[in-house]
């Protein structure tokens, strides 16, 4: 696998836009197999999860056709139902697809997904969703069968805002009959852009980003040309670069209306944050200081996926820092490598109490899972000497090119393949 090798000590300075969202944009190609018809999605990061979804809607009969950062699928031929396995385990988001070859053909066989090792993450709330929806559902040898003579409406209330359960609760419930009511969905952004792609195919669904979703059952969809929103986490990232490097960049193609939480922790460690349009520019201080309490929630609360990145920044502040992690039970993995390079980590149980540090040392580290190989890269900016992120795969999952991006600001980072 590949490798990030890191020389720290480097100021960040410049500008830099941020691509599509990776959370966004596969549940929007997944829904491209609805449309029995072109769908033209503009700012698809060149990342490969989105790369593994393409494979897989080719597998399933759809055409792709790639003019840079720009996606035209032809789904008129998508008529397998059987989502390849060995692409399945690649990815977690690969389930979504349960939804919209069901909401299509009225039947789906899938294996169970895979994604990054970040805790326990059960499908139990989509599979318990789509039995009210009249799908008969079958588990046995690693896979899920899934079949409906019809989608019916109903009335759904998610024991937990699942991000994927919604989704393919929406994904299922387009060419139902009747209305289908989602209460206590998920809220992120990405489910609002859901809600708009269907939408601007000839959906009719109101309500993503609210405590309620209603779903009206249509009959055909037409084709589209949309642009996905930008990517909240990557900027996130980004903004946490500069805060560990003391620096002053500015991002475009950034919502910050989708960043409160982690904007309000930014200002909260001494950073200025001043905005314009779709721009944000970050001033850093020094030394940035600890933060009380972190606790990741579901949105419109502090995000889980900016867990790992906000940790590396905090391990150098000037006192303690506390997290708790409330979302997956096993997404401290990047701490035994941040304390390698020099942090002190006190872990217990959820809860991480992060003392800061003078500084970090280079070492060679290895990244786990996604985010958490995105916080060891921002562990290298700050250190003394050359830090070797091992296993980039994971960090390649969501980020276009990282290397490149802070390279543009000024970083000394290379990637090998």
């Amino acid at each position: 696998m590949g490798k990030f090798v890191v020389t720290g000590g480097n100021k960040l300075e410049g500008e830099l836009r941020v691509h599509g969202a990776k959370n966004a944009v596969l549940p929007i190609l997944a829904a491209t197999i609805l449309n029995n018809n072109t769908s033209i999605i503009h700012d698809c990061p060149n990342i490969k999860d989105v790369d593994t979804m393409v494979t897989i809607l080719e597998r399933l009969g759809c055409k792709v056709k790639k003019d840079k950062n720009t996606l035209i699928i032809d789904s008129s031929q998508a008529d397998q139902v059987k989502v390849p396995e060995e692409l399945v385990r690649e990815m977690r988001s690969s389930i979504i697809l349960l939804g919209s070859i069901l909401g299509r053909h009225g039947e789906v066989i899938i294996s169970y997904p895979g994604g990054c090792s970040i805790g326990h993450r059960p499908i139990d709330l989509h599979l318990k969703a789509l039995r009210q929806l009249g799908v008969q559902i079958e588990e046995k040898q690693g896979y899920i069968y899934c079949k409906a003579s019809k989608i019916k409406g109903d009335e759904i209330t998610l024991d937990f805002p699942s991000v994927g359960a919604t989704e393919n609760i929406m994904l299922a419930a387009v060419f139902g009959k009747g209305n289908t009511v989602i209460y206590n969905p998920a809220k992120e952004p990405e489910i609002v852009d859901l809600q708009n792609f269907l939408n601007s195919m000839g959906a009719s669904i109101r309500g993503a980003g609210t405590n309620k979703i209603v779903i009206n059952g249509i009959k055909e969809l037409y084709s589209t040309e949309y642009n996905v929103i930008p990517d909240r986490i990557v900027a996130g990232t980004y903004l946490m670069a500069a805060a560990i490097t003391g620096s002053e960049i500015t991002l475009t193609n950034v919502e910050k209306d989708h960043m409160y939480s982690v904007l309000s922790k930014l200002r909260e460690m001494g950073c200025e944050l001043r905005y314009g349009g779709r721009r944000i520019k970050i001033s850093a201080p020094e030394q940035i200081n600890p933060v009380d309490v972190i606790r990741t929630q579901t949105y419109p609360g502090f995000p889980t996926d900016m867990q790992a990145q906000t940790m590396a920044v905090l391990t150098v502040s000037s006192g303690t820092s506390v997290i708790t992690e409330h979302i997956f039970e096993s997404r401290y993995k990047h701490a035994e490598e941040l304390i390698r390079m020099g942090a002190n980590i006190q872990l217990e149980g959820r809860t991480a109490i992060i003392k800061g540090v003078n500084n970090l040392f280079g070492t060679e580290v290895i990244a786990k899972d996604l985010r958490g190989g995105a916080s060891l890269v921002l562990a290298g900016l700050k250190a003394d000497g050359v830090t070797t992120v091992l296993d980039s795969i994971h960090v390649e999952r969501g980020y276009e090119d990282i290397a490149r991006d802070l390279s543009q600001l000024g970083a000394d980072i290379h990637f090998y393949s």
